[in-house]
């Protein structure tokens, strides 16, 4: 019997470097049921087509959901969120501001292109209505030289991928870079997927944090 050689490397490390992440939160019952009850109570109100939709249609509210005082227990839900995926980040307190919030409604059939969402900080959806085959999100590698080669791989990991498919339910909150791309596939189920998006960004951004990140004076030659 031939010894397998011993290894040349003791013990390498991975290095995992700029990684990207997506929290995800659940709502336990006894919130989920409220909030969701007063979202489509709102949703009725403004004439949203909930039942109304044609094949392959998909209709989005005005953004200012979250100023509603009869979605104000889903925005300290949101708040609440945004707290803690700040503190994950270790920001300090800069104090955050919903910059918009609107509801997504898609029939079956319709889904949701490539996109992200500029001029804020992060970005989310609260997923109200899903039904098997309208409930997933993708979320794309935003590294465009990550695509260029593509070798064969035995198993799809976080480091070979180029798409991450998260699985939904109602009462999950997703909040990630505003950044990210990401994507919704058409829904291939018989109801209507109903889900909020919604932006955040730090409420006195151009006065506290848009400076220069730099000191005047006299620097050391390098």
């Amino acid at each position: 019997m031939i010894a397998e050689p011993a290894p040349r490397f003791r013990k390498p490390d991975i290095l995992r470097m700029f990684p990207s992440f997506v929290w995800k939160g659940e709502l336990n019952p006894e919130s989920r049921r409220p909030v969701n009850d007063s979202i489509l109570q709102v949703l009725g109100e403004i004439g949203a087509p909930l039942g109304d939709l044609k094949t392959g249609e998909s209709w989005q509210s005005d953004h200012g959901l979250h100023a509603l005082p009869r979605l104000r227990q889903f925005a300290e839900c949101l708040d609440e969120a945004a707290r803690e995926v700040l503190g994950y980040l270790r920001i300090g307190d800069a104090g955050h501001r919903v910059t918009g919030c609107w509801a997504n409604l898609n029939a079956p059939g319709a889904g949701h292109p490539t996109h992200s969402h500029p001029n804020n900080y992060l970005s989310g959806v609260y997923y109200v209505r899903t039904h098997p085959g309208a409930d997933t999100v993708n979320f794309l590698d935003s590294r465009p030289q990550a695509g260029i080669i593509r070798p064969p791989v035995t198993e799809l990991t976080a480091e070979n991928t180029e798409q991450v498919v998260v699985k939904v339910e109602p009462g999950t909150l997703l909040m990630f870079p505003a950044w990210l791309q990401h994507s919704v596939d058409r829904n291939a189920s018989e109801h209507v997927r109903i889900s909020l998006g919604f932006n955040l960004m730090f409420a006195r951004y151009a006065e506290t944090m848009a400076r220069p990140l730099w000191t005047p004076g006299r620097r050391p030659a390098l």
